[in-house]
């Protein structure tokens, strides 16, 4: 086990506590930028971390009825299939190799980018869901959409271990504006477990997992957790969002750049 790693991982799981934020926008590219981790061993490590944290947020979410199985069903009918495909072509294009590192960076860098822009613009799209579900005209979406998207997630998942958490429920707001916002997070959660672990698996079929960096950031990112959890009552999130997204920006903008 690394201290270091260790400390890493209650530093993103206070933050994840705190904002809400998936651990992938924090996790991974602090491993590549901070910790000189292979992007792909990153976002393979990153995944499965994911699939054990948010299965322990699923559990809660589900036990207070704040998860849409259907639409959680609808989404892993796109993203299951997506990501299956995503990994079978990661594995052509040899992402081990310098170009395949390359390639990883500007994809997580992409994904970043977006991640930092649903935060930025989260007070904004929460207005937009509000008069689409006043308007009497406009219903929830169709079940083709909510396939669609779940594939677009599948393969950005899958890719760059960022998407799961902040983009997943802006766009699941946009999707669903009826819906409350606490069914929203929490239908996202329960969708996230199912692909990030499939797409875990796929990564440690393409031999992308660091078993004892897992461990390592478990270990921190637990109590961390539970932490920030207890301390947004004294912390405001709209004080956190804009400068969470600022540094998404950055360090998005460094991944494309390198």
């Amino acid at each position: 086990m690394d201290f270091a790693q260790t400390l890493a991982g209650f530093f993103v799981g206070a933050l994840v506590g705190l904002t809400g934020v998936g651990g992938g926008s924090l996790m991974t590219p602090l491993l590549v930028l901070v910790f000189g981790v292979h992007p792909a061993t990153a976002v393979g490590t990153d995944l499965l971390y994911a699939a054990i944290t948010k299965g322990v947020g699923t559990l809660a979410h589900s036990a207070r009825d704040n998860v849409d199985w259907r639409i959680v069903r609808l989404l892993a009918l796109g993203s299951i299939p997506a990501s299956a495909v995503t990994i079978l072509g990661l594995n052509q294009l040899n992402i081990h190799s310098h170009a395949g590192s390359g390639m990883i960076s500007a994809i997580l860098g992409v994904a970043l980018l977006l991640t930092a822009a649903s935060l930025f613009w989260r007070r904004h799209l929460l207005a937009l869901a509000e008069r689409r579900f006043r308007s009497a005209s406009t219903a929830d979406a169709t079940p083709a959409k909510t396939i669609a998207f779940g594939a677009l997630l599948g393969v950005l998942v899958s890719s760059s271990s960022v998407g799961a958490g902040a983009i997943g429920v802006t766009a699941l707001l946009l999707l669903y504006p009826s819906l409350g916002v606490l069914r929203i997070v929490g239908t996202d959660i329960a969708h996230a477990v199912p692909l990030t672990l499939v797409a875990g698996l796929g990564h440690w079929w393409l031999g992308s997992i660091d078993w004892t960096l897992l461990g390592s950031l478990l270990l921190g990112s637990i109590p961390g957790i539970w932490l920030g959890s207890h301390l947004t009552k004294f912390i405001p999130e709209r004080a956190l969002r804009p400068t969470l997204a600022t540094m998404l920006v950055l360090i998005g903008g460094k991944l494309i750049l390198q």
